[in-house]
């Protein structure tokens, strides 16, 4: 019985498609479907019930599934004493949050890269809770993540938290016969938003609906900078970290609307699993370049 035989059965599961699973391992879906059959074949047993879409496993493997994880989870336990003192090296897989992505993300790989030429970077992007389940499913090694304040996190988890940030509702400059109020108040001038499955949107639309008011959406895109071109534009408002609004071309077009009773705030966190090897040292690093490129003087000064 091999341990890649035994990750590659863990991973279909986990997955629930062996064409996912390939990619989480970065393996072809012909060698992922071989190593299942081998670990089937050394238990001399069948976990695996390839009549049902998705893909589930029979009764037994299901109780070999959770025997598996705690496998791998001592297999992480040992590879991290071995490891830990290791120079960084092999592949990091990062997560990067959408909306901070242009802002930080450039400078950080260039200075991962030049710390540790032994270390290869890949990084995918997408909303906090998208990138939260692929750590957990072990698709990627650590994530820069952005929650409401208090998240909690699964037990398997370590987590930093890397920095506070102001939400702040924008406007086209001049285009508000004043610059304060509630949302009732601006709500009618609709909004400039990311498409569904981003909390900044599902945190206002919340707001919302405790007020008996309705989300309008004027425009639809992804990229806080574009938003922000558009809302200079005069074309509805924005809700913008305050670091990317700072950082933004169009800041001097732009006015911040402060608002009584909607002053949200998110918090980036560093997410990463308890045991990452030798790759803990280029992980923290990298946590300390996003939070040092958010404090830098491009970002913060008003």
């Amino acid at each position: 019985m091999k341990t890649d035989d035994l990750e590659a059965f863990a991973a279909v599961v986990r997955c629930q498609s062996l064409s996912l699973a390939a990619d989480s391992l970065q393996l072809t879906q012909s060698a992922i479907t071989r190593r299942v059959q081998n670990f089937e074949e050394a238990l001399g047993v069948r976990l695996l019930d390839r009549n049902t879409k998705p893909l589930k496993p029979t009764a037994l493997g299901l109780r070999v599934y959770e025997q598996c994880r705690e496998v791998l989870r001592n297999m992480d336990v040992l590879r991290e004493m071995v490891a830990r003192d290791a120079p960084p090296s092999g592949l990091l897989r990062l997560g990067v949050p959408q909306a901070l992505g242009d802002l930080v993300l450039l400078d950080a790989l260039e200075r991962l890269r030049a710390a540790y030429p032994d270390l290869r970077t890949q990084v995918s992007s997408g909303w906090g809770n998208t990138l939260l389940a692929r750590l957990e499913n072990r698709e990627l090694d650590a994530v820069a993540a952005l929650f409401p304040p208090g998240k909690a996190f699964a037990e398997n988890i370590a987590g930093t938290s890397l920095a506070r940030m102001r939400l702040l509702v924008v406007a086209a400059r001049g285009s508000l016969e004043r610059r304060d109020g509630r949302l009732a108040d601006c709500c009618r001038r609709g909004w400039v938003l990311n498409p569904d499955g981003c909390g900044f949107r599902a945190g206002l639309q919340q707001a919302l609906q405790e007020r008996n008011l309705k989300l309008q959406v004027n425009l639809e895109t992804f990229g806080s900078e574009l938003q922000l071109g558009l809302v200079a534009k005069d074309l509805g408002l924005g809700l913008v970290p305050e670091p990317l609004l700072n950082a933004s071309r169009y800041r001097d077009r732009l006015e911040v609307v402060a608002l009584a009773d909607f002053q949200p705030s998110v918090e980036l966190w560093l997410l990463r699993p308890r045991f990452v090897g030798n790759l803990h040292e280029a992980i923290e690093r990298f946590g300390n370049l996003i939070s040092g490129q958010l404090e830098s003087p491009q970002t913060a000064n008003a």
